[in-house]
């Protein structure tokens, strides 16, 4: 089985081409290699993706169409996951462009390699933003979601809406996850776990929004990447809907799928969680509610339950425990 995954030196990309390699997969990656985050941790994920003979890499932006167009003639994948993105929901604020350009654009492009290529099944990265101001929880499926709070989330809901039109026109299996706070070993610098581990160990204050009162559906990324691959082997169909509760299309082989803990978990336990493992205190700088953060987000997962048999379950003390062990040993603290 061919796969091409694009954003393979991301940290979802890499651990899910790391996962499909070990079980024997070809997987080509695709990845920008832009400087949002140190280039120097995207290059040394691809470094061990590299060391297996079953992937190969692309360095190129997903606006370039004609690169993109050439890498899947030439790679003729039978499936596609497509996880690049331009990250974060704060950066959106300054500089909003670019998530047009990557987010919009770059995924109308794969969408047009999905077609050529008739794959299998494409397989798309949404977003837990996408529920906007939606109040009601945990969040479903189901539920209406045209509230966006932020650019980085209008483009992940306009994503959505865009692979439904290509599942409809081409007939294109597709799924849509929408994740929901993923963390561990390899994560990126600017997420929250990581920034919590430096500024603590650097004895720098962590800036912690409305006082405190937030709350998060944290995924742990073992638990993710287990999830999409029992989902790349179950493809949408028409009409074949698993219970009341499915988000499948009724005029297309399109399906969301929430990918969540299913466990709202409160900020300042995970910190408490966080200062345990480090046997240190933060510094703690309590501020104000941000207008680009949602006061919590919780998923419900039992439409992944349902068509997997499966849930995310790992509990947040044991991921902290995981991710700050790699931390240490990546960083040589």
């Amino acid at each position: 089985m061919k796969v091409l995954i694009t954003g393979t030196a991301g940290f979802i990309g890499f651990h899910l081409a790391k996962s499909l390699l070990n079980d024997g997969y070809n997987v080509h990656g695709y990845d920008g290699m832009t400087d949002y985050y140190d280039i120097n941790l995207k290059q040394a994920r691809h470094n061990i993706l590299l060391k297996n003979h079953n992937f190969v890499a692309t360095e190129g932006a997903l606006e370039d169409s004609d690169k993109l167009d050439y890498i899947a003639n030439k790679f003729q994948p039978d499936i596609i996951v497509h996880l690049a993105a331009q990250a974060g929901v704060r950066y959106s604020l300054e500089n909003p462009r670019v998530y047009i350009n990557s987010n919009i654009i770059g995924t109308f492009n794969v969408m047009e390699v999905a077609r050529k290529q008739k794959v299998k099944h494409l397989l798309m990265a949404s977003s837990s933003s996408v529920y906007g101001a939606n109040s009601k929880m945990p969040f479903t499926e189901i539920e209406k979601t045209d509230t966006q709070l932020t650019i980085y989330a209008a483009t992940k809901k306009a994503n959505e809406s865009m692979a439904h039109s290509y599942s409809y026109l081409w007939n294109i299996p597709t799924t849509m996850f929408r994740f929901f706070t993923v963390y561990g070993p390899w994560g990126r610098p600017d997420m929250m776990l990581s920034k919590c581990v430096s500024a603590i160990l650097n004895n720098k204050p962590i800036d912690i929004y409305n006082n405190g009162e937030l709350y998060r559906d944290f995924t742990y990324i073992d638990d993710l990447i287990y999830s999409i691959k029992l989902l790349i082997n179950i493809i949408p169909s028409n009409n074949k809907k698993v219970s009341k509760s499915d988000s499948l299309s009724p005029v297309a082989p399109y399906r969301v799928v929430n990918i969540g803990n299913s466990n709202k978990i409160k900020l300042l336990d995970f910190i408490e969680i966080i200062e345990k493992n480090l046997s240190k205190k933060a510094i703690r700088n309590y501020m104000p509610m941000q207008k680009e953060d949602l006061p919590a987000t919780w998923a419900d997962a039992s439409l992944l339950n349902d068509i997997t048999d499966n849930i995310p379950q790992t509990n947040f003390k044991d991921g902290i425990n995981q991710f700050i062990n790699w931390y240490y040993e990546y960083y040589n603290k």
